[in-house]
């Protein structure tokens, strides 16, 4: 006889949004996270960033792109955090040819 008030809730997986910075490997992207806080003495907000390795199944995303992804099982030494969906595309700039002359 199991007693249901006993069991925890199933935990929700922690999200954070970011942006893509590199997406050069198969199937893994790199994401930069941003956060800020007040500092305790001097009340000034300071930008912290975190460099996460997250699991992009399909490839879809690229440089610039800015992405929900979450946390999981660990998928490989790196990698603990997958893709969850793309929030905005990167701006696809037309880089001018630099000629010399």
């Amino acid at each position: 006889m199991s007693d249901d008030k006993t069991a925890a809730p199933p935990a929700r997986a922690r999200s954070v949004q970011g942006n893509v910075q590199s997406a050069k490997m198969d199937k893994t992207i790199t994401v930069l996270v941003e956060r800020k806080f007040q500092h305790p003495l001097y009340k000034k907000y300071i930008r912290r960033s975190t460099r996460l390795h997250a699991h992009d199944a399909e490839n879809e995303c690229r440089e610039g792109d800015l992405v929900v992804i979450e946390e999981c099982r660990p998928v490989s030494k790196l990698k603990s955090w997958r893709l969850v969906r793309v929030l905005a595309r990167a701006e696809a700039s037309a880089q001018p040819s630099a000629t010399k002359g």
